[in-house]
This record gives C-alpha cells, sequence and structure tokens, in this order.
C-alpha cells in the first residue's frame, strides 16, 4: 500500500474515531436529560433517541410540573381560605370518605357527649344527600346542643355533581348560638318595651277619659295625680331609652382620667335620700388611694347610681356594703346588699333591655328596666368587667372591674 492510501486510512479511522466519541457523547446528554425529565415527572418513558428530543421532553416535563404547581398552590390558598373561615367546611366523595375538612370543622372528631353527637349528625346528613333521599337534594336544620354552656348549631349538607351523577358532598357547619341569642333579646325587646309603652300610655288615655266626665273636684285631683305619675313613667323610659342608646354610641376618645372615689361619693350622694327614706344603712369601705381610670365622669356614676339604685329598692330595709379596692392593676368596685335576691335562671339575662325577673317586680319600685342594661354597656366602653353574684332570699354582688391609670395621666 502507497503512502497516499496509508494517509486516507488513517483519516477515515481519524474521523470514525471522531462520529464514535460525538455519538457516545450525544448518548450520555440524552440519558442524562432524560433522568431529569423523569425525576421531575415521578415516571420513567423510553429513551430519546437524540439531544434534541430529550430536550423536547424535558421542556414539556417542566412545563407540566408548572402547571402541576400553579394548580397546586391555587388549592393550597383556596384551603387557607377555607380555614380562615368561622364555619365549618367538611368534603367527602362518592363513597362518603372525607377528603378535605377545615380547622373549623375538627373539633368535633373524635369527641365525646356534644362532639359525638355532631359527628354523628353530620354523617347522617352527608349520607342523605349522597343518597338522594331527601327532597330537593339538601339537608339543612339547626342541632342545639345543652352544654354547658347551650350551643346551637346549623348544619348544612348538599351533594356534588359531576356530570349526571353525584361525585361527592360538602357540608357547613356553622356557630349560631350568638346570632339565635340576638334575636331572642330583639323579639323579648320588641314585646318589653310595646308592653312598657301599652300599660302608662293606656292608663293615661283611661284616666283622661275619666277626668273629662268628673264633677267631683277631689276625685278629678285624685286623678290628675295619677296622670302626673303615668306620664312621668312614660318621660323616664322615652329618657333611659335616649340615654342607653347615646352611651352605645359614646366616643371613647374624649374619655378623660379621673377619680373612682370621687364617682362613689356622687352616685352616693344622689341616693342617699331615698336610702334613708327606706331605712337602708350604705357603709363605703374604700381606704386612703385615690384609684384613677380613665373614662366618662357622667357614664360611669350613672352606673354606680343604677347600681345603688337597684340595691336600695331591693334591700327592704336591709344594709348594702361598698369596697373599693385594688386587684392585679385593677379598680374592683363591689357593691353588696342584703335584699331579696335574683333566681339563678335569670342571671343570665338580668343585663337585656327591659328584662325582669318577675313582671312587676322593677314596676312596683319605679324602675324602667333599662338600668342594668346602661351599667353593662358603660362598663363595657370603659374596658371593664361586669359581674353578678346573687342568692334568692340572701342578696346580690354586683362587681365592676377597671383598668387603672398612672397617677401621672392627670
Amino acid at each position: 500500500m502507497d503512502a497516499l492510501a496509508l494517509v486516507a486510512l488513517a483519516g477515515l479511522v481519524t474521523v470514525l474515531g471522531v462520529l464514535f466519541v460525538g455519538l457516545r457523547q450525544r448518548q450520555r446528554v440524552s440519558q442524562r436529560l432524560d433522568r431529569l425529565a423523569n425525576r421531575i415527572s415521578g415516571a420513567p418513558s423510553l429513551a430519546s433517541r437524540s439531544p434534541s428530543r430529550a430536550v423536547g421532553r424535558l421542556e414539556q416535563v417542566l412545563e407540566a410540573h408548572e402547571a402541576r404547581q400553579q394548580e397546586d398552590e391555587k388549592q393550597q390558598r383556596y384551603e387557607q381560605v377555607l380555614d380562615a373561615l368561622d364555619v365549618g367546611v367538611v368534603l367527602v366523595d362518592a363513597k362518603g370518605e372525607i377528603t378535605f375538612a377545615n380547622s373549623s370543622a375538627t373539633w368535633f372528631q373524635d369527641g365525646r357527649h356534644s362532639e359525638a353527637v355532631v359527628a354523628q349528625k353530620l354523617q347522617d346528613s352527608l349520607d342523605a344527600v349522597l343518597e338522594g333521599s331527601v327532597t330537593e337534594q339538601q339537608v339543612a336544620e339547626n342541632l342545639v346542643l345543652f352544654g354547658p354552656p347551650k350551643r346551637t348549631l346549623s348544619l348544612f349538607a348538599k351533594p356534588l355533581f359531576t356530570a349526571d351523577s353525584i361525585s361527592g358532598a360538602i357540608a357547613v357547619i356553622r356557630d349560631v348560638t350568638e346570632l339565635e341569642q340576638t334575636n331572642t333579646v330583639r323579639r323579648d325587646f320588641v314585646t318589653n318595651i310595646s308592653h312598657e309603652l301599652r300599660t302608662p300610655i293606656g292608663a293615661v288615655s283611661l284616666l283622661a277619659e275619666t277626668l273629662i266626665d268628673e264633677q267631683d273636684l277631689e276625685v278629678q285631683d285624685s286623678l290628675a295625680k295619677r296622670l302626673i305619675v303615668e306620664a312621668e313613667r312614660l318621660t323616664n323610659t322615652v329618657n333611659d331609652l335616649l340615654e342607653l342608646s347615646e352611651i352605645e354610641h359614646s366616643n371613647t376618645s374624649e374619655y378623660q382620667p379621673l377619680s373612682l372615689h370621687k364617682v362613689v361619693a356622687s352616685a352616693h350622694d344622689r341616693v342617699r335620700a331615698a336610702a334613708s327614706q327606706m331605712g337602708v344603712v350604705i357603709e363605703i369601705t374604700a381606704g386612703d388611694k385615690d384609684y384613677l381610670v380613665c373614662g366618662d365622669r357622667r357614664q360611669l356614676t350613672s352606673a354606680v347610681f343604677n347600681l345603688f339604685d337597684n340595691a336600695v329598692k331591693f334591700s327592704d330595709g336591709g344594709m348594702i356594703s361598698v369596697s373599693l379596692r385594688d386587684e392585679h392593676g385593677r379598680a374592683t368596685l363591689a357593691i353588696a346588699d342584703t335584699g331579696i335576691g335574683i333566681p339563678r335562671r335569670d342571671l343570665d339575662r338580668i343585663f337585656e333591655r327591659f328584662y325582669r325577673v318577675e313582671r312587676g317586680r322593677g314596676r312596683d319600685r319605679g324602675g324602667t328596666g333599662l338600668g342594668l342594661a346602661m351599667v353593662s354597656h358603660i362598663v363595657s366602653n370603659h374596658q371593664g368587667h361586669l359581674k353578678v353574684n346573687s342568692i334568692e332570699g340572701e342578696g346580690s354582688t354586683f362587681t365592676i372591674e377597671l383598668p387603672l391609670v398612672s397617677p401621672q395621666a392627670i
């Protein structure tokens, strides 16, 4: 073989070697890209024939992965939104197995007593809508748990459809205890205010009609005096309603530091004459320390006066003990009487407007039924707490706790 042929053969071998090495490198590149794509997708696939195809497949996998991530993020946002709700949400599949429950719907799971009752009722409602055995394919009802404390839950269940078949169901549980209490208070308020106004209005109308035809001057004088009494009752009721409305919408930004000693003294001065007339002794123990609170002097004086006034009216000649002390940075004012007391069943409702323990009990003593409601709102406006302890036939103790302020605040 001549030299020229040897050179050509050597060149061919070199070219083949380069091509072989390049092919091996291309295969390695394709394999690496395929492995990366498999790792991202989580599923193996056939090997790509070239790096360009491997790159194409990797792009598709990345796009699908990004789409899944976006869907997962959206799902997480939905779950976060549902977790932020104060209502319980439960999703089940077509077999009735729970696929999602937000945090507000997990309190009754694996529970006992009332929690178990809720869980069973929820399961029954979901089964009913999944089976299609309820009218209009949904369940809506209230569930009362007697506690304590008593609670009312609203339960709503409805099926979910895919095409024409049931694919699952959703249940929503909401605590409507406060709403039910508000509705009860509103109904009672309308009933009570109608009764409170109808009675004196009816009396005024009847007395006026009688007075027109009455010729006896002594009887006329008696009827006129009774007219004045009933008119005063109407005036007091309207004035108390206006004051209560003003208290509910008062501007707390205008509150100023003031002495609670002076508030108690002012309220005592207003009730002193009535207490003396009824033979009630008021004993005040306040010490030498001056207790400073931030608030409205007129409102706080009105609150303390109302408690004094009630204690005097229902003490029947007993004693009222008033103490003022500092407990953990809060001024505590306690007003204890030795009167007729309050039945246990009524303690939760005595701060409602016009609520009376017994019909006529407060009316016979000249009350409008709004005093304790005003006290409750005033204490709440001043960031305080109002408590009552009472034993029927032995007496009651009302306690106001208000945050203290430093003497440098004046």
